[in-house]
């Protein structure tokens, strides 16, 4: 057994920016040898800073793996992106000439999406810039069931 004296003088150093403990069952000191790190001090971006930066990066985009790196960072996040993303997004595959990344952009929010409903109602709101793009889906991911 490590003596109480050891304990605290390992618990106290502060120096060394290592956080140690003894563990319950063992008994042996155990040091973290990485620094502490406070992750929730950042700043939390609203609804509409997250819309502005990716609508800005879709129209920064002039490759397709930029456009598909930013697609794919885009859907990862807990919240399904606004309409106005979705058709810079969908721009941008336009400029890049590549329709099969803007028919994948409608099969991923329709997986985003909660329900049917939200789908229908985001093709709704994008059928003008479906249109002038020639994106045509088939009618399975109009109403098909998720």
């Amino acid at each position: 057994m490590i003596s109480a004296t050891i304990r605290s003088a390992v618990r106290s150093s502060v120096a060394c920016r290592r956080a140690a403990y003894v563990a319950p069952r063992t008994g042996l000191l155990r040091t973290n040898f990485y620094p502490v790190r406070n992750y929730s001090a950042h700043h939390e971006e609203t609804f509409e800073e997250f819309t502005d930066r990716y609508e800005k990066e879709f129209e920064e985009a002039y490759d397709l793996f930029e456009v598909q790196r930013i697609l794919n960072n885009c859907f990862s996040y807990d919240l399904v992106p606004a309409p106005a993303v979705i058709e810079k997004a969908l721009r941008s595959c336009r400029r890049v000439n590549d329709y099969p990344t803007a028919v994948r952009t409608f099969e991923a929010l329709k997986h985003k999406v909660e329900n049917n409903e939200q789908y229908e109602a985001y093709l709704e709101e994008l059928k003008d810039v479906r249109k002038e793009l020639g994106i045509d889906l088939k009618e399975d991911l109009y109403a098909g069931s998720s």
